[in-house]
């Protein structure tokens, strides 16, 4: 048997995941593209390409694909871009930092930081110069860059408090980069993010939940009446064949897209 026991936000489960790629365009039937099935255990991020590869089998890659999270690194958008050109269009995570969060005052995150790729070097935001540059892994075995200042700069600095708390006798400050094209990407999507205008593009991957809510009542979507992943796999094509269906049977007699579904508790509040 290849049944695993999933976890995802806080619910698990036995069996499998099915990962739905849709059209999205306002004058057109919303219509499923691409059906991925995995196991449980596998994270999303380990899809993406598999789910550009496919749709570029078929000659069905968009100028622009619309994720959630899990599916988005820099390295996915750039490669997305690079062997697709596919604007992959998806938040990724924050840039954190752990120094100041008992303070009042904000953290000096890795955008304060100027990176010169070409001297290997990085500038910290009170002018001081980076001490060591190393190439490494992670036990993943994605490559990263390790960049360290040297405690005689961090310790004296009145920026300290909202920077590091390292005091082991050599080293201040370090920061972790990805490899330049990664980490370009990786800032530029962060500030890109942070707007209204990306919030609003963005706006459209909302959909897909109702994609998946219809696929759930419609065709039963989170019970498989098969055994084994390629059935399984079998059964989520054919119900997105389904759905397919009837959406291009709504759109040809005119019936609109359903409203997002209101609850009971949401709709008392709404009326008070």
């Amino acid at each position: 048997m290849d049944v695993h026991y999933g976890i995802k936000r806080g619910s698990g489960w036995c069996g499998y995941k099915v990962h739905l790629s849709e059209t999205c365009e306002p004058d057109a039937p919303h219509l499923i593209t691409n059906v991925e099935t995995t196991n449980a255990t596998v994270n999303d991020t380990e899809v993406t390409a598999t789910i550009h590869q496919h749709l570029a089998r078929r000659e069905l890659t968009p100028h622009e694909h619309v994720v959630d999270a899990g599916y988005v690194t820099a390295a996915h958008i750039l490669a997305a871009r690079e062997d697709h050109g596919i604007d992959l269009v998806g938040p990724v995570g924050i840039d954190t930092h752990h120094s100041g969060r008992d303070t009042q005052v904000p953290d000096l995150t890795q955008a304060g930081f100027t990176t010169n790729w070409d001297a290997r070097k990085v500038i910290c935001p009170h002018r001081a110069v980076s001490a060591s540059w190393s190439q490494q892994r992670k036990a993943s075995g994605t490559p990263i860059v390790r960049v360290r200042f040297a405690l005689a700069d961090c310790d004296p600095c009145p920026l300290r408090a909202r920077c590091t708390k390292a005091a082991n006798g050599k080293w201040g400050r370090s920061l972790t980069l990805l490899p330049r094209k990664q980490q370009q990407i990786l800032e530029e999507r962060r500030a890109e993010q942070q707007t209204d205008a990306w919030k609003e593009r963005y706006a459209v991957r909302a959909g897909v939940e109702g994609t998946i809510s219809q696929a759930v009542r419609r065709t039963h979507l989170r019970r498989t009446p098969y055994r084994g992943q390629s059935k399984t796999h079998l059964a989520n094509i054919l119900s997105a064949a389904a759905l397919n269906i009837t959406r291009v049977d709504a759109w040809l007699n005119g019936t609109p897209l359903g409203s997002t579904r209101t609850s009971h508790l949401a709709r008392l509040t709404l009326a008070a």
